[in-house]
């Protein structure tokens, strides 16, 4: 998550004023800008709280909103975000730490965000964002199981029952204990739960990886608790990461599939690469590389007025570096060729920062950024979300304002 393809600024339409948090560092600076989402530090307690605590948002492009909540005591909490008309929310939970709880895009149905997992006593704050970075009203709940939801959330398949969790975690497929890289593939239908075990405390990435499938992952701990969820990280694909390390133990991962639950569906779990999770964040566009020659980039030199640039592309980011001699107007649009081709962009200054992204524009597939920048060099990743190679026209234009 994103947080992902998300930074900045936000515009609130509640609680602007009484429950702004701008005085304090929560989440060791994640909560910047953030608001209670009970409207004060006390009504935001989900511990006690007698109903949900919900927020609604008006998004900027490329921003994000950020609602702050606590909790008094370990407590089984649900988080959503649910977009108006075709807005398509996500979301990061970040602890006390700053260090992201849990990350979610559509597991609340119809493009909304949604997470159940039991949290302890502690300040969280929650990032939302818009996952293509254009402009979008959503709103933001937080509250225990027996208030009433925001989301639909997934297929039954996608969230079975407590019973039918510890039924089928007990009937899972053995992965095997981790004294090395753990694989195996079965479809939804077929192998529904995996079993696997960490034989000491271990840092680990588990991965469901077929996009026709587009599956949902779930790690359940030997008591059924769900640590972690999700949907969508490297284009329709899973993953999950946990840096810090999960406790000597046995684990059960819930797979399920959002399209085709016949589709075999290929399971890892790693041991933990910082490097490879540095180059996964590049290889989906997510973060910008460094220009060192690690990564390839295009150099497409000057833009002086008008490029224009046939670019094959996979669902890995291809990058592509470009200057500009004076400020102005940058006009950015990625149209697919051929079909159904659903194109991805996102802009980048030359130290990495993240300027704008965008999946979708003008109502259909194809991608557009216009933004204003100033003179220097910029790294445009661009990539197809559906499955297979495709042909992507990627057009630059710079507009330079009148003397």
């Amino acid at each position: 998550m994103f947080i992902s393809p998300k930074t900045t600024v936000v515009a609130s339409v509640l609680a602007l004023c009484a429950g702004s948090a701008l005085a304090q560092d929560y989440c060791a600076g994640a909560g910047t800008d953030g608001q209670w989402i009970g409207g004060s530090e006390a009504a935001s307690d989900i511990t006690s709280a007698d109903n949900f605590r919900e927020q609604m948002a008006l998004v900027l492009s490329g921003n994000q909103h950020t609602s702050l909540f606590s909790l008094t005591g370990p407590t089984d909490v649900r988080i959503e975000a649910a977009g108006r008309g075709n807005g398509d929310p996500a979301f990061d939970l970040f602890d006390d730490n700053g260090d992201i709880v849990i990350s979610d895009d559509d597991s609340g149905g119809n493009g909304a965000a949604r997470a159940e997992l039991s949290l302890d006593a502690g300040t969280y704050c929650l990032s939302m964002a818009s996952y293509d970075g254009s402009p979008m009203t959503a709103f933001v709940r937080v509250g225990r199981a027996e208030h009433e939801a925001l989301t639909t959330g997934l297929s039954d398949a996608a969230t079975p029952s407590p019973e039918a969790v510890a039924s089928g975690c007990a009937d899972g497929r053995q992965l095997g204990v981790l004294d090395g890289p753990l694989a195996a593939s079965g479809s939804a239908n077929d192998s529904p739960f995996w079993r696997f075990t960490l034989a000491t405390e271990t840092p680990i990435t588990i991965s469901a990886a077929n996009e026709t499938a587009d599956p949902v992952i779930t790690l359940f701990d030997d008591q059924d608790d769900v640590l972690g969820e999700n949907d969508d990280f490297a284009g329709l694909n899973s993953q999950l990461d946990f840096p810090e390390g999960l406790p000597a133990g046995d684990y059960c991962l819930q797979v399920a599939a959002l399209d085709d639950n016949d589709a075999p569906i290929d399971v890892g779990v790693v041991v933990y690469d910082p490097q490879a999770a540095i180059a996964a964040l590049y290889a989906s566009g997510e973060a910008a590389p460094p220009m060192d020659g690690s990564v390839e980039i295009v150099d497409l030199g000057a833009l002086t007025n008008r490029l224009r640039r046939d670019q094959q592309v996979t669902g890995t980011a291809t990058w592509l570096s470009f200057n500009v001699s004076d400020p102005g107007l940058l006009l950015i649009e990625a149209i697919g060729a051929g079909g159904n081709v659903d194109p991805w962009i996102a802009l980048y200054d030359d130290l990495g920062r993240q300027i704008e992204i965008n999946d979708d524009a003008g109502g259909g597939l194809d991608s557009m950024i216009a933004v204003r920048v100033s003179s220097g060099g910029f790294l445009l990743a661009v990539k197809h979300l559906d499955a297979g190679p495709a042909t992507v026209r990627v057009l630059m234009e710079r507009y330079i304002p009148a003397p």
